[in-house]
């Protein structure tokens, strides 16, 4: 029925996006689910049609190719595949849908059986899909390429650009971990980076494009730099390597550091990421629990003293720092005293913001043998308490800086009026749209908080001369 096949399992991260592409004359749209990881691919892949002769177009357009690109985290991937499968299919008919991601490695065979699939390629293909989407044969049944995931050991340099002001720069893929409920190794296998060289070329390569911003991205960037380079030899750089090298790079205004494990997140990387011109003083860090005994089931690498030390140290050296936090809700076991240990200890730490995760079952993983399933129900409502939570926690934060001066960098698009952006400790700001500002960094001042929870901002040199009148 299929001409190659292979099947896994799935991934842990949330960001959503949307981006579009073409050849020789023809068009190519593709759809991003998932984290910035996903995002630099995409927009690599998109760049290898472009070399080919494709056009980009926006994804709810005609266009000849389709491609999404999936992750395995949403909770209803099937069902969100085909819902997007049949509306391009009632766009263009006769469109070739491509189907790639982490969701495609681990449920190859299950997506090329939904009506409207042409390909499927697995975590190795995928890069090659311009090279398999000219020699595919259309035919009833879809094409589906994936391999073991063992074999899936080359890192493959990618990165965002001409979709924002900023790009994500993808430095790391796969995990070693073992975390109870996370199938990321299923579906991008073994921990491996880039070399420090050729992400300074990229990160060139991406200032030359007028791109202020870069965002650093993999799976466990922390982790980046122990990769095997032949049988016998290993690159041996570090996270702290890389950062002290793009530290130097001309053109670049800003380097942001996506998620990064708690007990790879060092003392070094916080004090030089305090004192360097371009770091900028916002960290994500992962915690899935405040309760110890629920890290310990899901295999997690700290316990919730070390999350606490971690904490403290980035507010030491930068007091107005931003951090994010990854936490779990609902996990196996978890009950409702524990719940509220997770909920008392972050409400506690000097924290800036929650991305809630509702823990559900994945295939092949231990955590889905664990006893004490939390009825869902129970899990939605605990994600609820903790998402109002996170509004009251960046409330706080954005409240200790209304009065301050930050810089901004502004985006391109004209929101009602207004044009946004972000200070370099990840407040969202807004001000009267002006078009030069896009893709600039300007000195702002903040004003106050609106009822959309966004702050609202004056040039600085507009607020001088109202506190100097």
């Amino acid at each position: 029925m299929y001409k190659t096949s292979y099947f896994f399992k799935q991934n842990h991260h949330v960001f959503r996006t949307f981006a579009p592409m073409i050849l020789n004359g023809k068009k190519v749209a593709f759809h991003t689910l998932g984290c910035k990881l996903n995002f630099a691919e995409t927009s690599t892949i998109a760049r290898k049609f472009e070399n080919t002769g494709y056009t980009k177009v926006d994804f709810e357009t005609e266009a000849d190719v389709y491609v999404l690109n999936t992750c395995s985290v949403t909770e209803n991937a099937d069902k969100e595949c085909k819902q997007l499968i049949r509306n391009v299919k009632k766009l263009s008919p006769q469109a070739i849908v491509a189907v790639i991601g982490c969701y495609a490695q681990l449920k190859a065979n299950e997506i090329g059986q939904i009506p409207g699939v042409d390909l499927v390629l697995g975590a190795k293909e995928k890069f090659n899909l311009p090279h398999y989407v000219e020699h595919l044969s259309k035919t009833e049944n879809a094409e589906v390429h994936s391999c073991e995931i063992d074999e899936t050991n080359e890192f493959i340099s990618s990165y965002s650009a001409g979709d924002r002001t900023r790009s994500f720069l993808k430095v790391q893929d796969g995990c070693d971990y073992t975390c109870s409920y996370c199938t990321i190794p299923l579906a991008r296998g073994k921990s491996r980076s880039d070399s420090i060289s050729n992400v300074l070329a990229q990160a060139t390569e991406i200032a030359a494009q007028g791109i202020k911003e870069i965002v650093l991205t993999g799976v466990n960037i922390g982790d980046f730099g122990f990769t095997q380079t032949s049988d016998t030899e290993k690159r041996q750089e570090t996270f702290l390597d890389l950062i002290k090298e793009l530290d130097k790079v001309a053109g670049v205004e800003r380097f942001r550091i996506s998620s990064i494990e708690p007990n790879l997140l060092k003392d070094e990387i916080i004090d030089f990421v305090a004192q360097s011109n371009k770091f900028v003083p916002h960290f994500h860090v992962p915690l899935q629990s405040g309760s110890n005994t629920m890290l310990k089931l899901m295999r997690r690498r700290y316990m919730r003293e070390l999350y606490i030390e971690r904490v403290a140290r980035i507010k030491q050296t930068m007091p107005h720092a931003c951090i994010g936090v990854d936490v779990i809700v609902g996990f196996p076991g978890e009950t409702d005293a524990e719940f509220l240990e997770t909920y008392n200890f972050i409400n506690a730490l000097d924290i800036s913001y929650l991305h809630v995760f509702t823990y559900s079952e994945r295939p092949n993983t231990d955590a889905i043998a664990l006893e004490g399933v939390v009825p869902i129900p129970v899990r939605k409502e605990r994600n609820k308490m903790l998402r109002i939570l996170s509004t009251k926690k960046q409330r706080d934060f954005y409240t200790q800086h209304i009065g301050s001066t930050r810089k901004v960098l502004f985006e391109a698009e004209n929101k009602n009026g207004f044009i946004h952006g972000f200070t370099d400790n990840y407040i969202k700001v807004q001000m009267p749209f002006q078009a030069d500002l896009i893709n600039n960094l300007q000195d702002v001042y903040l004003q106050q908080i609106n009822e959309a929870g966004i702050v609202t901002a004056t040039p600085l040199i507009a607020a001088t001369t109202l506190v100097s009148k």
